[in-house]
C-alpha cells in the first residue's frame, strides 16, 4: 500500500489553521517540525486513494486565501511524494520518541509506554498523537510542563483541582495529577480535544482525577476559584483573558501560560501586571515563552 506524504511550509500564525485543514480533508496524520535554522513545516500523510493533485490544489488555495487575510505565507511550495505503508508509520512514530520534561516528568506515546516506573525514577505520562493539540513536544507544551511542575513544588497545598484552559490531548491536567495534584479540571471548545484527553486519562488510569468539560471558561462558576490554572493558548487569547485569569486564581494561587512566542511574552507580562500578577519563573523552548505568574498580594 502507498501513502502520500504532503509537506507543507507553515509558520506560527498559519500552522494551526493548516493542521486542521489536513485533518478535515482525510489525513492520517500531521506532523509538525521545527529545527533550528529551517522554516516549519507540516508533514501530513494521506490514503493512497487521495487524490495527489486535488491534495496539492486545495492546499494551494488555502494557502492563498491565508495569503489574502494578511498572513505572511512562505514562498516554498508543498510537495507530495508517494511512501510505502511501513516507511509511513515509522514516519509516523519516530516523529514522536519518548522526551524528558524538567525533573520528573517523561511523555511518552502509547507504543513506548513502560511498566511501573519509568527510566530514572520519572513520572510517565502516556499521550497518543492525533488532532489535539499537545504531545509535549512542542516549546509551548515542553514549557508549560516544566512550569506545571515547579508550580505544584511550590504550593503549600494541594487538595484543590488544577484547572487547565484549553486542555487538548489533556496532557497538562494528567501531568499534573501525576505529580501529586488532588485532581484536574479539564475544560476545552473542542469535541475532537475533549475525546482525545479522555482517551489519554484511560491509557493513564487518571480518569477518576481528571474531570472533562466541553466549553469556555465561561462554563465555570462565577465563584470558582483554583490554586493553580493553566492555558497552553495564544498570546492575544491571554490577553483577552486577564480578568477572567484574575476571578479564577484564588489568593496566593499560581498561573502558567503558554503558548506566547518569545517576543511577545514582554507584553504579556505587562498586561498582567494591573490586576496584580507578578512573573514568578520564564521558559523559552524554540522560539515559544511559558510564564508562571503569582498573585500574592490578591485577597
Amino acid at each position: 500500500m502507498t501513502v502520500w506524504q504532503l509537506t507543507v511550509p507553515a509558520s506560527a500564525d498559519t500552522s494551526d489553521g493548516l493542521t486542521n485543514f489536513l485533518w478535515e480533508h482525510g489525513a492520517l496524520g500531521v506532523v509538525e517540525e521545527e529545527s533550528p535554522g529551517e522554516p516549519p513545516r507540516l508533514r501530513a500523510f494521506f490514503p493512497e486513494t487521495a487524490s495527489s493533485t486535488g491534495l496539492l490544489q486545495a492546499v494551494s488555495t488555502y494557502r492563498a486565501s491565508l495569503s489574502s487575510l494578511g498572513f505572511v505565507i512562505s514562498s516554498v511550495a508543498p510537495e507530495i511524494t508517494p511512501l510505502l505503508d511501513g516507511d509511513w508509520a515509522h514516519a509516523w512514530q519516530q516523529s514522536f520518541p519518548p522526551i524528558e520534561v524538567g525533573d520528573r516528568l517523561l511523555i511518552v506515546p502509547p507504543w513506548e509506554a513502560r511498566q511501573g516506573c519509568a527510566s530514572g525514577g520519572r513520572v510517565q505520562v502516556i499521550i497518543e498523537p492525533g488532532r489535539a493539540f499537545g504531545t509535549g513536544h512542542h516549546g509551548s507544551t515542553e514549557g508549560c510542563l516544566a512550569l506545571l511542575e515547579e508550580a505544584l513544588g511550590s504550593l503549600p497545598a494541594r487538595e484543590g483541582p488544577v484547572l487547565d484552559l484549553g486542555t487538548g490531548t489533556g496532557i497538562l491536567a494528567i501531568a499534573a495529577v501525576k505529580l501529586g495534584a488532588a485532581s484536574a479540571l479539564a475544560i476545552d471548545v473542542d469535541p475532537d480535544a475533549i475525546a482525545a484527553a479522555r482517551l489519554n486519562t484511560e491509557k493513564n488510569g487518571c480518569t477518576d482525577r481528571v474531570t472533562l468539560v466541553l466549553g469556555g471558561p465561561e462554563t465555570l462558576a462565577a465563584g470558582d476559584r483554583f490554586q493553580l490554572v493553566v492555558a497552553n493558548l495564544l498570546a492575544h487569547t491571554h490577553l483577552s483573558l486577564v480578568a477572567r485569569y484574575a476571578r479564577l486564581v484564588g489568593p496566593g494561587g499560581l498561573l502558567v501560560l503558554g503558548g506566547i512566542l518569545a517576543g511577545e511574552h514582554e507584553g504579556v507580562i505587562d498586561a498582567f501586571r494591573p490586576a496584580l500578577f507578578e512573573l514568578v519563573a520564564l521558559r523559552v523552548v524554540d522560539g515559544w515563552a511559558s510564564l508562571l505568574l503569582g498573585c500574592p498580594a490578591r485577597s
